[in-house]
């Protein structure tokens, strides 16, 4: 029921024709915001974190940054602070003329007394029973002598193939992406919402083969049009396969921080036959927020 009432608090807030920020209270006491975070990573030059308290059921930006060294304070209307029932960090973009939160919500957490505990398992996805299988294949070519060059998130071990991820509905604003990590670069796999369908670029990747989109799951083949200082086809044996969240759209080219399954690649790796994937390097980000 807690739970319920969270969301019914998040999507009465988000979903207001209007919402407040610091600009309205111009002249009014202010107090302290303190957020102490851990997990975030740099957005680059066009997205920004932005906190949001949640003041009688409607957002109220407490302001935007870029910097991930935390702790950072943060002057916000005191009496709006003090009303304050939830907290709320989203990422948005830099030059924004929407005063709305956007989609990409990262993390929440209601205030009990004068501090708020915030994740990301409320709002993003509860990654706490994420597992994840793949197997080496390249079916979009008709060349059986490079296997080893693809990677495709199916379980094939009843004979048939089937769904190999199991992961949660994301939140909107957000999706997976699967990738392969090449000697420290990662290389996408393509987008995903649903893991028993194929990826948003099974017909479009410039890196599978001439004779098909492959099966109608996430995956990739790497045998053309490899990026600067790569060659393809080649062994993903020994290289890392990760499946991320990332925040929808996105303009980086690299995996955001939350990366909830990962492993590597076995040296000695059978092609077309299932593998189980490892719990990731971050399934959740969390910090306090405090006010004062």
């Amino acid at each position: 029921m807690m739970k319920k009432m969270f969301f019914a608090v998040l999507a009465i807030g988000f979903l207001a024709t209007s919402c407040s920020n610091d600009d309205d209270n111009s002249g009014n006491s202010n107090a302290e915001l303190t957020l102490n975070l851990t997990g975030l990573e740099p957005l680059g030059d066009d997205y920004v974190y932005e906190g949001w308290i949640i003041v009688d059921g409607a957002p109220v930006s407490t302001g935007t940054f870029s910097s991930v060294n935390f702790p950072q304070t943060f002057d916000v209307d005191a009496d709006q602070l003090n009303s304050a029932t939830t907290f709320v960090l989203s990422i948005e973009p830099a030059i924004d003329p929407d005063p709305a939160p956007a989609p990409t919500k990262l993390l929440a957490g209601d205030f009990t007394g004068v501090s708020a505990v915030v994740n990301s398992n409320g709002i993003v996805g509860d990654f706490s029973n994420a597992s994840g299988t793949y197997i080496l294949a390249t079916p979009t070519d008709m060349d059986n002598g490079n296997e080893d060059s693809g990677v495709w998130f199916l379980d094939n071990s009843s004979g048939s193939p089937v769904t190999g991820l199991t992961l949660p509905t994301l939140a909107d604003g957000w999706k997976y992406e699967g990738w392969v990590v090449f000697d420290g670069t990662p290389i996408s796999t393509g987008t995903f919402s649903d893991p028993s369908m194929a990826d948003d670029n099974a017909a479009s990747s410039i890196f599978k083969g001439d004779t098909g989109n492959g099966p109608g799951y996430p995956g990739e083949d790497y045998l053309q049009n490899a990026p600067a200082g790569l060659t393809f086809p080649t062994d993903l044996r020994g290289r890392t396969v990760v499946v991320s969240v990332e925040p929808y759209p996105d303009n980086s080219p690299a995996p955001f921080t939350l990366k909830p399954l990962a492993h590597m690649v076995p040296a000695g790796a059978a092609t077309h036959t299932a593998i189980s994937m490892g719990a990731g390097p971050v399934s959740t980000m969390s910090g306090t927020v405090s006010r004062n």
